[in-house]
């Protein structure tokens, strides 16, 4: 079986896996080295495969597009995190071992070779489901946490609005104290209490 080896990219892309990152985590020059080192591994892993004869090369074949379809996937994801192109590597799994799967089938015949197919397909079929099922729930959780931030953001504001008119209300009250309070004062003595007692309350 071909493999590639893909040495070059190999730890930025578990790093990105690992770290779960939703950002940029190669960048464009490590991208593009990427994809010269996927085209240049398939390139040998197809040449390989000239070794095979019949079935035995349509497999390696197979195993070689298949690799470097997921490497590709993968390659993307590591760039561009996100829910789709992790969605995007799962099923350029699942294809490429359908793929495989399904030119192992040709050693077969009859009915052998039809239920290997389906067998092969149905594989395919729930891993895709899966795949699709794992994005979806994802994306629910993501709306989830949406709601919730944007529930706690207006939550905040609404305390902040409540905090501000409670603070209003208190100053007004104690600007009418204050303004009382120059009442036993006239002229310019009771116009500077008010004035002062505006300028304390911040009233206009």
């Amino acid at each position: 079986m071909n493999q590639f080896s893909m040495t070059a990219i190999a730890a930025a892309i578990a790093l990105a896996f690992s770290a779960g990152a939703m950002a940029s985590s190669l960048s464009k020059a490590d991208y593009n080295a990427g994809k010269a080192d996927i085209a240049a591994e398939y390139k040998s892993a197809k040449a390989g495969c000239d070794s095979f004869a019949a079935n035995a090369k349509d497999v390696c074949m197979a195993e070689a597009k298949g690799t470097e379809n997921v490497a590709k996937a993968e390659l993307e994801a590591a760039y561009k995190p996100t829910k789709t192109t992790h969605y995007n590597v799962s099923i350029a799994r699942t294809q490429a071992e359908y793929s495989v799967a399904k030119e192992r089938c040709d050693d077969k015949a009859g009915n052998d070779k039809d239920v290997c197919v389906k067998v092969a397909k149905a594989a395919q079929t729930a891993a895709n489901a899966d795949a699709k099922a794992l994005l979806k729930t994802r994306g629910a959780n993501q709306v989830a946490q949406d709601k919730t931030n944007a529930a706690r953001t207006t939550a905040s504001e609404k305390s902040e609005a409540a905090r501000q008119d409670a603070a209003t209300e208190k100053r007004n009250a104690d600007y009418a104290v204050a303004k009382e309070k120059c009442d036993v004062f006239a002229g310019d003595a009771k116009a500077g209490c008010v004035k002062e007692a505006k300028v304390r309350y911040g009233q206009s």
